[in-house]
């Protein structure tokens, strides 16, 4: 299996984690879940939004969950967030839909982990590729991109 960024950037800080890959054809988080024979709580998306401010933050969630707007706004100091458009995402992070990690974006971006993350030892994130991901501990993954854990995700509906 051939490293992505993601994997070498992790390898460079000697931060421990198992790379998988799956089908890139799946697109749906919860799909990756089952074939990682997963719970898909452990499995993170991660969102990247536009504040009122103008400014870009970056949020990490269970792929069975969705982004609270209003609880991400509180946690990233604003009146409120909103979901990129799908155009914007790699010109600004360097990675495509599907494919997006917290780890090695362009430029770093304040990040917060749903709380839940430090319910598991160890959660997956893309690992910069669609089909790739990255199981390690949250606390190393918060520490290595700055995040804080905080409680953003909601039910899905």
């Amino acid at each position: 299996m051939d490293k992505t960024n993601v994997m070498r950037l992790l390898d460079a800080k000697k931060i421990e984690y198992t790379p998988f890959e799956y089908s890139s054809d799946i697109t749906d988080g919860e799909e990756v879940a089952r074939q990682l024979g997963e719970d898909a709580r452990a499995v993170f998306k991660t969102l990247v939004t536009v504040t009122d401010k103008r400014a870009y933050a970056v949020f990490c969630v269970p792929v069975c969950g969705t982004l609270d707007l209003k609880r991400a706004a509180k946690a990233a100091g604003c009146k409120s967030v909103a979901m990129i458009h799908q155009k914007e995402l790699e010109p600004l992070t360097g990675y495509i839909h599907g494919g997006c990690s917290p780890v090695g974006m362009k430029k770093r971006f304040p990040t917060f982990i749903d709380e839940s993350a430090q319910n598991f030892t160890e959660i997956y994130v893309s690992a910069g590729k669609v089909g790739r991901q990255v199981r390690l501990s949250p606390q190393a993954l918060a520490q290595f991109v700055g995040a804080k854990f905080v409680p953003i995700a909601a039910e899905k509906e």
